[in-house]
């Protein structure tokens, strides 16, 4: 009993260091909240960083992110009701709600809908954000006390990106845009250290920094370019020429960056770029954790890295992230500061959206019912602790998946034609063999199958797989878009 009691106590002691502790299951906030430094790229897929398996592509400041916290290897978003998936991924990060549960499409935050910084501001916390926020004026004014160098859009040129000064009123009118003559990335993380350096107030405060980096057009300065040579890059081993049936999404703009069918050396040029970029934000990155130790504020700060979606780059066939694979829904997740240890890693199960409720717990503040996201607090104690047993997706009424610790399922329907594919995620963590067809894995099908309509009639997705149609109105695929359109195919490679 002896044992046990100070086996409790150690427990006691390690969970209030995160959120106070009263008993083993109850929480409560630390006498002196914590800071928060929330770090977002933007499609940076999980399987780009250095420490975390990828030798070619040098990070070493989200390396020893990773050393110095706990790293979610299998975090996720849930997927998109449009093709512009970055909008609705920031929105459901925001907000933590399911895409469903979002306004509009495509899926956006709505003015009922409480943000992440706007639950920290009544919780006391000065409230700062900087680079992408593409997802209304309004939003950005009332989640915000201040901001500098603000990025309303989705995408732009990042030598020549339209900057807005923090306006309270949320108004953002176009004639205030101002640009400046420096790379996107430099451009919030001077912001973003500006803030750190000239921050002095007892209050905490909640510093989101959302790159633009390594989104396209992928033009890092020339120092990142220098660093890769397609003769030093791996060409992915699922790579294919082309997807092998049509997703529904085979000519959006994100594929027609390079022509079908896709060749291996324009793909490794592709990634040697992609890799630029993502050192480039990297070094960044390096800047903002120096201000942040320089500033005395370190001790106390809890820092979050995270990316809004992953992208293909060349495998199957694809360079986007219009798809339900997992170089297109799993991203980099790592989670550091006082009380969570270091060098750890979790396989559990989590999406984006889990972030928002955590934040709650920690600092002791009311969850907005609206929140669809679970708590990551039980990993943080625990890093083999479990908190869903699977993960579903989906892209517009083309494509919904689902995946569990071991197995993934994704179903298709473009233009009246139904696809599946099965894959063994343990064996095949590539998803290179579709395993549906075969009859062995037949039950193993329909488990699956009945796993995903479990999951999407309990998120609102009115999605039926056994109708026909799923029971929705069909969307046209923009191969049958252009066919109707007379325009022409073969230059895609479509055929």
């Amino acid at each position: 009993m002896k044992k046990l009691n100070q086996k409790r106590i150690v427990l006691c002691l390690f969970v209030f260091a995160i959120v106070g502790c009263k008993t083993k299951y109850e929480i409560s906030a630390p006498k002196k909240k914590p800071n928060i430094l929330f770090l977002l790229t933007d499609d940076q897929s999980f399987s780009t960083i250095n420490s975390l398996g990828n030798n070619e592509v040098y990070t070493p400041n989200m390396d020893k992110l990773v050393a110095n916290g706990i790293t979610f290897t299998h975090a996720h978003i849930m997927g998109s009701n449009s093709g512009a998936v970055c909008l609705p991924s920031r929105a459901m990060l925001m907000t933590g709600s399911f895409v469903q549960n979002l306004a509009k499409v495509p899926a956006a935050i709505d003015i009922s809908d409480k943000t992440m910084p706007e639950v920290l501001k009544t919780a006391g916390y000065t409230t700062f954000g900087t680079g992408k926020w593409h997802n209304g004026r309004q939003a950005f004014a009332r989640s915000f006390t201040n901001g500098a160098n603000i990025f309303m859009g989705g995408m732009s040129n990042h030598l020549k990106v339209p900057l807005y000064n923090f306006d309270e009123t949320g108004e953002y009118p176009r004639n205030k845009t101002y640009y400046e003559d420096k790379f996107s990335s430099v451009i919030f993380r001077e912001a973003a250290v500006d803030f750190l350096k000239n921050y002095e107030k007892e209050k905490p405060f909640f510093a989101y920094v959302a790159f633009t980096s390594p989104h396209d057009p992928r033009m890092a300065p020339e120092a990142y370019q220098k660093k890769y040579n397609t003769s030093n890059i791996s060409l992915p081993k699922n790579f294919l020429p082309k997807h092998p049936f049509d997703n529904g999404e085979l000519i959006i703009r994100d594929e027609n960056l390079l022509p079908f069918p896709r060749t291996e050396e324009a793909v490794k040029e592709e990634i040697a770029a992609y890799y630029a970029m993502i050192s480039e934000v990297d070094d960044n990155i390096g800047k903002i954790l120096k201000a942040l130790d320089e500033s005395g504020h370190a001790d106390n700060t809890i820092i979050i890295f995270a990316a809004d979606n992953g992208l293909a780059a060349g495998q199957h066939g694809l360079l986007g992230k219009q798809n339900l694979y997992d170089h297109s829904v799993r991203v980099p997740l790592v989670i550091s500061g006082p009380g969570i240890k270091k060098g750890e890693r979790t396989e559990s199960l989590v999406y984006l959206n889990d972030i928002f409720p955590t934040l709650a717990d920690i600092v002791g503040v009311e969850k907005p019912k609206t929140i669809d996201g679970l708590s990551l607090l039980p990993i943080l104690k625990d890093s083999k602790a479990t908190i869903r047993e699977s993960v579903y997706f989906l892209y517009k009424n083309f494509q919904r998946g689902v995946r569990t610790k071991d197995w993934k399922l994704i179903k298709y329907l473009v233009d009246g034609k139904k696809t599946t594919q099965l894959f063994n995620i343990k064996k095949d963590p590539l998803e290179i063999n579709n395993l549906a067809s075969d009859p062995k894995y037949k039950s193993k099908v329909e488990e699956m199958t009945a796993l995903l309509q479990e999951w999407m009639n309990k998120s609102g997705d009115n999605v039926q797989l056994n109708e026909p149609d799923w029971g929705v109105k069909v969307i046209k695929s923009w191969v049958t878009m252009r066919k109707e359109k007379g325009l022409p195919l073969d230059s895609i490679g479509v055929h």
